[in-house]
């Protein structure tokens, strides 16, 4: 088993991913801002030093939310565009075999999809500066791929399941108030999205890394459940499930997708995966989580 460089390693899907590559029996390398200022993606050469002796990379880090990338679009293209050519450039300069890199990007990319359920070969078609940043640094890793390096990219697609999640992120933030028996706002009820337990997202991701350790190729995949959930109906579900807390409904932001709903055959033909936890079980269970005495984790809806 090789070492895998994790970037973002202190995130949501970087902290379990490495978890669960140790138990593999692999030897993740965490890189993250969050555990040193000197792990910076946009970093070339700590990146370089980072890199040497690893026989992959899964690239996770970056601006992580739409509503930060509204808020600084610089600093967000900075990290997901620059950062990922930085990732892309020191793994094809690695001495001897490069190692493989995996590039988590999002469903974000597709937009306001024509059609549901969306297929990973939808155009791309970006609504904000993060949609964008994600398409750009796509585009990066196809590149390389073409040049030779070993590169692939996976799209998440609403990501939840652990209270140290971040406190605004919609599936935890209506989780948490509702165990808390507070109120609910709800931005754009009618939104539609793919929820991923996080379980089943790391689950993939090992996979992912074994076949790309193998020394095969990946095409574009995306993981999702195939099932569409509005914000409002999670809302009252977890109300009623917590047994407390109200739900009130404000005005969709201009720059979120409206609907998203993804296509799982791809990911189930290659991969033999299929997401196996419900949104139903996964909001119990993280209900369950925030309501035990300590489950407040630290961390951020959508």
């Amino acid at each position: 088993m090789g070492r895998i460089l994790v970037t973002g390693s202190r995130g949501l899907i970087g902290s379990a991913l490495a978890r669960a590559l140790t138990r593999a029996g692999h030897e993740p390398v965490p890189y993250d801002l969050a555990a040193d200022r000197r792990q910076d993606v946009t970093d070339p050469r700590a990146l370089s030093e980072a890199v040497a002796g690893c026989s992959g990379i899964v690239h996770l880090a970056g601006v992580s939310r739409v509503v930060w990338g509204e808020r600084d679009p610089a600093r967000c293209r900075r990290v997901n565009v620059d950062g990922t050519r930085n990732v892309l450039t020191a793994a094809a300069n690695e001495a001897g075999t490069p190692p493989w890199v995996l590039f988590g990007s999002s469903r974000e990319v597709y937009g306001q999809a024509a059609r549901l359920p969306v297929l990973e070969s939808a155009r791309h078609a970006p609504l904000n500066c993060y949609a964008h940043s994600k398409a750009e640094a796509e585009s990066l890793v196809r590149a390389a791929r073409a040049s030779g390096l070993s590169a692939s990219v996976v799209r998440f697609s609403s990501v939840y399941g652990s209270t140290a999640d971040h406190t605004d992120r919609v599936a935890p933030a209506f989780a948490r108030l509702a165990s808390q028996g507070t109120t609910l706002r709800v931005d754009g009820g009618d939104t539609t999205l793919d929820f991923t337990h996080l379980d089943d997202v790391v689950g993939a991701l090992v996979r992912m890394t074994e076949i790309l350790s193998a020394g095969d190729r990946l095409p574009t995949l995306h993981l999702v459940s195939g099932d569409g959930t509005r914000l409002a109906e999670l809302a009252r579900f977890a109300v009623a499930t917590a047994g407390g807390g109200r739900v009130t409904l404000g005005r969709p932001r201009t720059y979120d997708v409206e609907r998203f709903v993804g296509d799982p055959d791809r990911a189930e033909r290659v991969l033999g995966w299929k997401a196996r936890v419900g949104i139903e079980e996964g909001m119990r269970r993280l209900i369950e989580a925030f309501a035990t005495p300590g489950g407040s984790g630290p961390g951020e809806s959508r």
